[in-house]
């Protein structure tokens, strides 16, 4: 498989299968290290990706629409995990990205090329933070 191309899954499972595998203990690693972290958001395949759990939000049509609070990507040149949470007026991504590790961040996006890019201890307190804290105000926690 092209390590670039699109992954084609349509499940979990598949989506883990087709990863390369310059990327795949990386993947598996966080895979399981985000369910131990927040047990109760099921994972599921949702937009290229792994979402854990959900919520909803009206999107500017007013219909509802579902999204993963936590979602794990493995893009092109990075890894990214999305957090859809916040926290005094910032997304968690953005209070916690000194500690976070010397990686490059979005409003709720962080992306790095390894591992060690990260400090697992402050990725562990941002993903239960999002676990209570869906970022869209006015979002509702669906199971």
């Amino acid at each position: 498989m092209n390590m670039f191309a699109k992954n084609e899954a349509q499940s979990v499972e598949e989506y883990l299968l087709l990863v390369p595998d310059d990327r795949k203990k990386d993947i598996d690693f966080l895979h399981a290290f985000i369910q131990k972290a927040v047990p109760k958001l099921k994972p599921y395949f949702a937009s290229n990706m792994i979402g854990y759990g959900s919520f909803y939000y009206l999107d500017s049509k007013k219909q509802k629409k579902d999204w993963p609070i936590i979602s794990l990507a493995n893009q092109k040149n990075y890894i990214s995990i999305y957090v859809c949470a916040g926290v005094e007026d910032k997304t968690v991504a953005e209070k916690y990205k000194k500690e976070l590790g010397k990686l490059t961040k979005g409003i709720s996006c962080i992306r790095f090329k390894k591992i060690e890019e990260i400090n697992l201890d402050t990725l562990k307190i941002v993903l239960k933070i999002a676990e209570k804290n869906p970022w869209v105000a006015g979002a509702t926690i669906v199971d």
